[in-house]
Parts: structure tokens; sequence; C-alpha cells
């Protein structure tokens, strides 16, 4: 059963320490605003980096309600939250005692939401102060969007694969599967799965997929189409979902001129073979479920032969690493 421990209010919501003296007024009359949106972020073993993601979005210049729905984390993450960040009633930690997976660990706490909008994101992130209104904006601006991502970068400043892609077919899931995009670039007709490939847009534009570390979710579209799939645990369930939107009409929305910083990977780093097992677990569920029906099982059966055939490669080459 979660374990909710709300963090109890203050008259001037404490911000982090580079941003304290930015704006010395604007904390405690944001805090007396109605939420417009709430921010869900699953941690499990972040680290340092969940501290710095939850100030982050603490310096939204926008009202905002963070929950963060923990996953039975070991690393003291949860308890370095609490002394960091202190007494701040926007904040509300759900202590799941189990790894719920991601999708499970999200839906877990949607009934704390407040707001019509919610923003699922990644404890490894870093978000700018502008960010959310920013995005707020589009999405009101736009009434047919059901979800909107925005462009993640690395920390090299680089766009990161993944933030705007177009959803796997057999043949475009084969060359990213096993690093075969370039190649395959020089094809007519082929368009990667990752649109990194091609130049960032100026405007705002509809794409077929955005990242599960950044999602900006209309509540209303979501209650209509149904919350995460929890029987993806980790990965593919943001493929899903986005399909789902599209099958119930709504656009998905990718826009440039939101930006954030995505550490990736930090979570899964003390466990890359099992994150790599319910990462192909997730690719054999997404093809079942939408593309099955759309080609002879035979094809069916070479699809899941070369997903575990991808994963067994994978898996090979992260534990000869580690061996070297």
């Amino acid at each position: 059963m979660t374990n909710l421990a709300v963090i109890s209010d203050l008259q001037k919501p404490q911000r982090s320490r580079r941003d304290a003296s930015a704006c010395p007024s604007q904390a405690p009359a944001i805090a007396q605003q109605a939420v417009a949106v709430t921010v869900i972020c699953v941690n499990y073993n972040g680290g340092a980096l969940l501290v710095d993601c939850v100030r982050s979005v603490l310096d939204s210049t926008l009202p905002i309600r963070l929950v963060v729905s923990d996953n039975g984390s070991t690393d003291g993450s949860i308890d370095a939250l609490r002394e960091a960040i202190g007494d701040d009633r926007r904040l509300v930690i759900a202590e799941n005692g189990r790894n719920l997976g991601f999708a499970g660990a999200c839906n877990s706490v949607l009934s704390h939401a407040k707001g019509d909008y919610c923003l699922f994101l990644n404890p490894d992130c870093l978000i700018r102060p502008d960010t959310v209104a920013k995005m707020l904006d589009v999405m009101e601006s736009r009434p047919e969007a059901g979800i909107a991502g925005c462009v993640i970068r690395n920390p090299d400043g680089s766009e990161q694969a993944g933030c705007r892609r177009r959803i796997p077919a057999l043949w475009s899931g084969f060359g990213r599967a096993f690093g075969l995009e370039g190649f395959f670039r020089k094809i007519a007709r082929y368009s990667p799965i990752d649109m990194a490939w091609d130049p960032l847009p100026r405007d705002i534009t509809e794409v077929e997929a955005i990242s599960g570390a950044f999602m900006f979710v209309r509540r209303s579209a979501m209650e209509k189409i149904g919350y995460l799939d929890d029987k993806y645990f980790l990965h593919c369930e943001d493929l899903d979902w986005c399909m789902r939107f599209r099958q119930g009409g709504y656009l998905i929305l990718f826009v440039p001129k939101a930006e954030i910083t995505h550490f990736k990977g930090v979570s899964s780093a003390t466990r890359p073979i099992s994150v790599e097992w319910h990462k192909h677990r997730g690719m054999l569920r997404f093809y079942r479920k939408f593309l099955l029906d759309r080609y002879p099982l035979p094809v069916v059966g070479l699809v899941s032969a070369g997903v575990w055939l991808r994963f067994g490669m994978v898996a090979a080459r992260r534990t000869l690493r580690r061996l070297l």
C-alpha cells in the first residue's frame, strides 16, 4: 500500500541556491495561485540528481504540484530529498515500498494530481524555469492536442535521440534495433524512427511519438484514452500511449522552444541487464499489441526471434564490458 508523506506547508517555499536571489518575491506569489500542472516524477535510486530535478521543478514560473512516486529506492535518495528541500507544500512523496515499474508508479499517484495538465518527468532531468509555462501555453492554444514533448538535450547540449520520433514499423524497427539506421537512410523511402536525423524544426510540429522522459498531458484526454499500460514494466509504455492518443483522435505535439536536459540512464546504471530485459519485453508487447494483425504469423515469429537475438547480443556485450 502506498505510504504518502505530504510535506508540510510554508509561507515562503524554498528555492534552489542558484536562483534564490534571482527573483526573491516570486515564490510566495506563485504558491498562492491555483495549481495548473501536476508534475509526476518516478524515482528508483535516482541519487543526487533527484534533488536537482525537484529543485528545478520547484523553480518553475507557474504554480505546480510535484508528486515523487518512489519505487522502493535503497540509495537514500528520498531521505536526501527530504533533507535538501525541507518543508514545501508543493511536494508530495509517495513511497510505494516496491518497484511498480514506470507505468505502475505513475498510475498509482494520479489520484493526487491537481490542475488540468500532468507532466510526467524522469528524475534525472533538469527543466528550465519557463519550461512548464511554455508547454502550458501551447496546450491551451491547441485543444486538439492530447500530449506534447519538448527538446531533450544531452548534457553536452546535443539533441537526445527519441525526443521526437516515428512509431516503429517492421523495417524501421529492424534498422533501429541493429544500429543500421544510418545505412538504411541511404535507401529510398526509409524513414528512421529517431527524427533527430532531421533538422530541428523552428515551430510547433505534429509528431507520431515523443519520449517518456518528458510527457506533458492533457488530463481530460488522459481520462478518455486511459492511463499508462502498467503491463509494460519499463520502456515502450510511452510509445504505447502515443499510439492510443492518436487512435483517440488527439494530436501529439513537439515544442522546439521548450527545452530540458536529461542525464540518461542514471537509475538503470546499476542493473543494465535487467533494464535491457524489460526493454525487450516491452518491444515485444508493443509489436504484438499494435502490429500483430498487420503481418502474417511467420513474420511475427521472425520479429520475436529478432528481438530476443538483439537482447542476447546486448546482454553479452554489456557482460563482456563488465568483465574487462
